[in-house]
C-alpha cells in the first residue's frame, strides 16, 4: 500500500465522530462574514448597514485575482459592516447581518438530484472555472487558497492529473469521511469538472486506509466515472500535506520553493472543494456552508454538522451538548496543526474543518527539556529538514542561517514538536521564523 517516503508520525487517531451522520445546524441569530476567509487579498464589502440580503447575495467582491468572492449564507438585515474579532484572534474587516427568516437568491438548486457531467455538455473548461472563481471557491482542506487560480497554471506548466485529497489525517477530524459516505456521486463529477477545466484525463482519490467504508464506497461508485482511481493509502501523518500526498499517489517529489505541485504534473484539491465545485457549477451556488467536526473526549455529542458560514462557533458546541466543565482549550481544526481559540464568539469560515474541545490534563503542555540531540524530529520531518536547527537559529532572530536551512519548506505540520521526547517547542519558534523569512523575501523582491 501507497504513502509518502520521508518522515511522518503516527499519532492517536480519536474518530470519536466517525459514525454521526451529517446533520444541519440551526441558523445563526447573527451572522458575522470576515472578509479574510482566504489566502491573499481580502474581498471588499459592497454592502452597507440597513441593506436587506438573501441566502447567496453577495456580500464582498474578491479583492484581486488571488482573492475570492463572499456571500451571505443566511437572510436579513446588515447590522454592521466593520472590524470584527476573527479565530485568528485579530480584529478584520466583516460584515455582520441580523438572521430574519431563511430567504434565498433565485436561481439556486436546492434540489438533492444528481446533475452529471453529462447533462451539462454545454460546459467548456473555461466557463467551469469562471463559475468556480464566481461562487468564491476556496481549498477546504484548511488552506484556503482560491481554487480558480490553481486551476489556472503559470505559462509553461500543464498538468497531467488531478488528485483528490480524501487523507484526512488530522487526529479527531471526520468531515470529509462522512461527506464521502453520504455524497459519493457529487464528488466525484465534481472531480470530473476539475479536470475537464485543466483539460485532463487522469484522476486520482487518495484515501486512507482507515476509512474502508469509504474506500469501497467510492471504489464502488468511480467504476461509473472512466479515469478515475481510488488509491488505498497506509495512514500515517500528515499525508493530508499536499507535497506528501503528490509523493504517495504518484511517486513524484515536489521540489523547493519557488517550485509549485504543478511542476510534478499534479493539481490537488480537497474532497469538500470537489462537493463545492459541483454545487457551484451545478447546482449554481455559491459557498455559503460546508460540514465541519465539533468533537472531544468530554463532548456529550461528537457531530459532523453542515453549518452555514459566519455561525458563531458558540452555537456549534451548544448544539453538540454544550462545553463540557473539565475543558482547558478549544482547537480550531484539529490537534496537530490547528490553533487555540481565544473566543467562541467568533464565525465559522470556508476553512473551518473543525473544533476540537481538549480536556484540561490534554490540552495542559509539558515543561520544555534541553535538546538531547536525539534527531527524532529531523527523521520525523516529512520535509527532510533539521527542525532543532530552525527553531535554535529563529530563536536567535538569525534569518540568514533560517533561509539558507530552508525554513520556506516547512509545511507547520508539527511531526517535529509531536516526536521530541524534550517536550520542546519547535514548531511555536519555527512558525515565527517562517513568516519573518517570508516577509524579508517579499520586502527583497519589491526592490
Amino acid at each position: 500500500m501507497k504513502t509518502f517516503h520521508i518522515g511522518g508520525v503516527h499519532p492517536e487517531e480519536n474518530k470519536l465522530s466517525a459514525g454521526s451522520p451529517i446533520r444541519e445546524a440551526k441558523l445563526p441569530r447573527q451572522a458575522v462574514f470576515s472578509m479574510f476567509q482566504h489566502i491573499g487579498a481580502p474581498a471588499n464589502p459592497v454592502v452597507k448597514r440597513g441593506d436587506q440580503v438573501k441566502v447567496g447575495t453577495l456580500l464582498g467582491e474578491a479583492g484581486g485575482f488571488v482573492s475570492a468572492p463572499i456571500y451571505s449564507s443566511v437572510s436579513g438585515k446588515v447590522s454592521k459592516v466593520d472590524v470584527a474579532l476573527d479565530a485568528s484572534g485579530l480584529r478584520r474587516m466583516a460584515v455582520t447581518v441580523d438572521v430574519e427568516g431563511d430567504e434565498w437568491e433565485e436561481g439556486i438548486d436546492r434540489t438533492d438530484t444528481l446533475v452529471r457531467l453529462a447533462d451539462r455538455p454545454e460546459l467548456d473548461g473555461k466557463t467551469i472555472v469562471e463559475k468556480i472563481k464566481q461562487a468564491g471557491i476556496v481549498g477546504m482542506g484548511g488552506a484556503t487558497f482560491p481554487t480558480h487560480v490553481k486551476l489556472c497554471p503559470p505559462p509553461g506548466k500543464k498538468a497531467e492529473c488531478v488528485i483528490v485529497n480524501a487523507v484526512e489525517c488530522e487526529p479527531y477530524l471526520t468531515a470529509d469521511h462522512r461527506l464521502m459516505l453520504e455524497k459519493p456521486e457529487e464528488i466525484l463529477v465534481g472531480l470530473q469538472l476539475v479536470m475537464k477545466a485543466v483539460g485532463v484525463e487522469k484522476g486520482y482519490i487518495g484515501i486512507e486506509n482507515n476509512k474502508p467504508d469509504a474506500i469501497a464506497l467510492m471504489a464502488e461508485k468511480a467504476n461509473q466515472y472512466p479515469g478515475i482511481e481510488v488509491v488505498p493509502l497506509k495512514v500515517k501523518y500528515p499525508q493530508g500535506g499536499e507535497k506528501q500526498l503528490i509523493d504517495a499517489v504518484i511517486g513524484r517529489q515536489v521540489p523547493a520553493p519557488p517550485a509549485l505541485p504543478i511542476d510534478t504534473g499534479a493539481i490537488v484539491q480537497n474532497v469538500g472543494t470537489c462537493f463545492a465545485i459541483y454545487e457551484a457549477v451545478m447546482k449554481n451556488k455559491p459557498l455559503i456552508e460546508r460540514i465541519i467536526t465539533v468533537t472531544g473526549k468530554s463532548l456529550s455529542l461528537p457531530s459532523n454538522l453542515k453549518a452555514r458560514l459566519g455561525t458563531p462557533f458558540q452555537q456549534l458546541i451548544d448544539e453538540c451538548g454544550g462545553l463540557p466543565e473539565d475543558t482547558g482549550k478549544v482547537i480550531g481544526g484539529g490537534p496537530m496543526m490547528g490553533k487555540a481559540l481565544m473566543s467562541l464568539d467568533v464565525p465559522m469560515t470556508k476553512g473551518s474543518s473543525g473544533l476540537l474541545v481538549m480536556k484540561k490534563d490534554e490540552a495542559r503542555r509539558s515543561e520544555p527539556q534541553p535538546c538531547i540531540r536525539c534527531a527524532k524530529c529531523v527523521g520525523a520531518c516529512p520535509m527532510g529538514l533539521e527542525p532543532y536547527l530552525l527553531a535554535k537559529v529563529s530563536e536567535q532572530f538569525d534569518w540568514d542561517a533560517a533561509e539558507q536551512n530552508d525554513i520556506t519548506s516547512c509545511i507547520e505540520c508539527g511531526s517535529c514538536q509531536f516526536t521530541c521526547p524534550s517536550h520542546r517547542t519547535l514548531l511555536d519558534h519555527i512558525r515565527l521564523g517562517k513568516s519573518t523569512v517570508m516577509g524579508i523575501i517579499r520586502s527583497r523582491s519589491a526592490k
